[in-house]
């Protein structure tokens, strides 16, 4: 059979190429398109893990930095819960704890973006939700305070004793004496806030 006949769809079997040829052309872009999107779909399912799933070596750093934090050693458990963070960026728990850490040394600004690295991850966290009312109510920030409190009592469900805790905490500073002017306008900007060291 010659090229003409290809071409121009020929005799006989010729004509069964053809449509051959002309379905493969078709079908291939669909064909390659879906398999992308499976070899993506894959991919990403591997790549991700569920929070359960947490880096062994992660955990063994946060461990590390819990018992150098109950012995107080701030500094040790800063840099172990740093090493944990870098081993895996996931684990919520030490974004709570280093935002715990930068609160206990008055950094309350650096303790806001460890709680809001926590909440990025898990919109729900009450720990960082918790940790975000105390870190606004040393800042003096009482009325963002109050909003983030709300928002745990809508979240909580059952038994949440901590929202008590920090109700009272939150009740406590609105009734202290109010700070000075320049200090309450910084406070009332949870984005100058977590700016702030």
């Amino acid at each position: 059979m010659t090229k003409q006949a290809l071409v121009s769809g020929g005799t006989g079997g010729s004509g069964g190429a053809r449509r051959v040829a002309e379905m493969i052309m078709r079908f291939t872009p669909v064909t390659l398109a879906l398999a992308a999107l499976f070899a993506t779909v894959s991919s990403v399912g591997i790549s991700q893990r569920p929070d359960s799933q947490i880096n062994p070596v992660s955990l063994a750093w946060q461990a590390n930095g819990d018992a150098a934090r109950a012995s107080g050693n701030v500094d040790a458990a800063n840099d172990a819960y740093e090493t944990a963070l870098a081993a895996d960026p996931r684990n919520r728990a030490v974004f709570v704890a280093l935002g715990d850490v930068a609160r206990q040394q008055g950094l309350q600004g650096k303790a806001l973006r460890y709680y809001q690295g926590a909440l990025a991850l898990e919109p729900t966290d009450m720990a960082a939700l918790g940790g975000t009312v105390r870190a606004l109510v040393d800042r003096g920030a009482i009325a963002t305070a109050r909003e983030n409190l709300s928002r745990m009592k809508t979240l909580c469900r059952g038994e949440c004793p901590q929202i008590a805790d920090l109700n009272g905490l939150v009740d406590k500073a609105a009734s202290a004496p109010p700070m000075d002017t320049k200090n309450v306008a910084a406070a009332s900007d949870p984005k100058a806030l977590a700016k702030q060291p």
